[in-house]
């Protein structure tokens, strides 16, 4: 028979699973609200979903009084503590999600008519998959089902690319000068908030992953291209320095818009001496990679030219130009080289970069 303390202590446990639920449940009708008010533009729909975000942040305070009173009163054990924790920063992506709601119906306000067809289309599956994503995140952190958070975050990870598409789907309506730019402004404001809910139910799934293994959330790799014009030399010792030194932070490739036919002897006869091997490498063409510059978070060229032989960049790629020092000796450009490298993969993953 479980005493009085374990009693309390599980009916604790279960005002603050409640609460998620109902929260969790309240957020997602707002997004669906939120859309519809959008397309339709219902305005009083939109007033509705903004007024309700009201109601969405007091329980979201709720619920954090309620976690930091079960850790006074209880001082939980490792398991009852990671849960806690882990609502501790659910309640702060749920605060998050219904203002995101409530930004999306503001817009609603601003658009003088209906969204063109093609931006509704986008519309209408972006947020099919955000309030699926949710409901599963949510959905594996209430049951606590490991295998349904995995397979969630995998599926909103691969979907992020559609975000590029719906850009140049808003591109093309304003470059028909159909409607007026502040339409068009609001609707980006929509699908940025519909992308921001997708990456919110990742981080439940986190959460989830966390609650149930105890492993935290690992540190973000990177994939990087180096550029340049012949891809014989600096370039291919950027890719290789860069793996060898961290091999644990990205995946590297490099390539050239012009590339020569072998590695520069000078490159290859220097690479050694710093730890790194061109033995086998082979300039790559540009022309190869450009279907895949999504997959790339950062491009660094090393010539201004290189943008202009990138083309239309998609938009979560962001391209860095390196101007190093003048002349083509392989040591004095290493040089100038190893400290940018380094100084990028610490900004990006911090001082424990590997």
């Amino acid at each position: 028979m479980p005493s009085h303390y374990e009693e309390r202590l599980q009916k604790d446990l279960a005002w603050i699973r409640d609460l998620v639920g109902i929260i969790g449940t309240a957020i997602v009708s707002a997004l669906d609200d939120a859309v519809q008010s959008v397309k339709k533009i219902d305005k009083d729909l939109a007033a509705t979903t903004v007024l309700g975000d009201y109601t969405i942040n007091r329980q979201t305070r709720e619920l954090d009084r309620l976690c930091h009173a079960f850790v006074a009163r209880h001082l939980p054990s490792a398991g009852h503590l990671r849960y806690v924790s882990a609502v501790l920063r659910l309640s702060i992506a749920l605060e998050r999600i219904g203002d995101y709601a409530a930004t999306i119906s503001r817009t609603t306000e601003q658009l003088s008519t209906e969204p063109p067809a093609v931006v509704s289309r986008d519309m209408e599956m972006m947020s099919e998959h955000a309030r699926r994503w949710l409901t599963e995140a949510l959905r594996s952190f209430n049951t606590r089902d490991l295998a349904l958070a995995q397979s969630t975050l995998t599926a909103a990870t691969k979907f992020s690319r559609y975000f590029d598409r719906v850009f140049a789907d808003l591109v093309k309506e304003g470059e028909t000068h159909s409607r007026p730019v502040n339409d068009l402004f609001s609707l980006m404001a929509t699908f940025n908030r519909l992308e921001r809910v997708i990456h919110q139910a990742k981080n439940i799934c986190e959460e989830t992953i966390f609650v149930t293994t105890g492993k935290t959330k690992g540190e973000k790799t990177f994939n990087i291209l180096f550029v340049d014009e012949r891809n014989d030399g600096l370039s291919q010792l950027a890719e290789h320095f860069t793996r060898k030194v961290f091999p644990q932070s990205g995946r590297y490739r490099s390539c050239g818009w012009a590339p020569g036919e072998e590695i520069d002897p000078r490159f290859r006869k220097f690479a050694p001496t710093v730890g790194v091997d061109l033995d086998n490498a082979w300039p790559t063409p540009l022309i190869s990679l450009v279907e895949q510059l999504d997959d790339y978070q950062f491009v660094v060229a090393f010539s201004p030219e290189a943008r202009e032989r990138l083309g239309k960049v998609p938009f979560h790629t962001t391209v860095l130009v390196w101007k190093l020092g003048a002349g083509d000796d392989p040591e004095t450009l290493y040089r100038e080289l190893a400290p940018r490298v380094r100084e990028l993969m610490e900004t990006l993953r911090g001082e424990q970069a590997s």
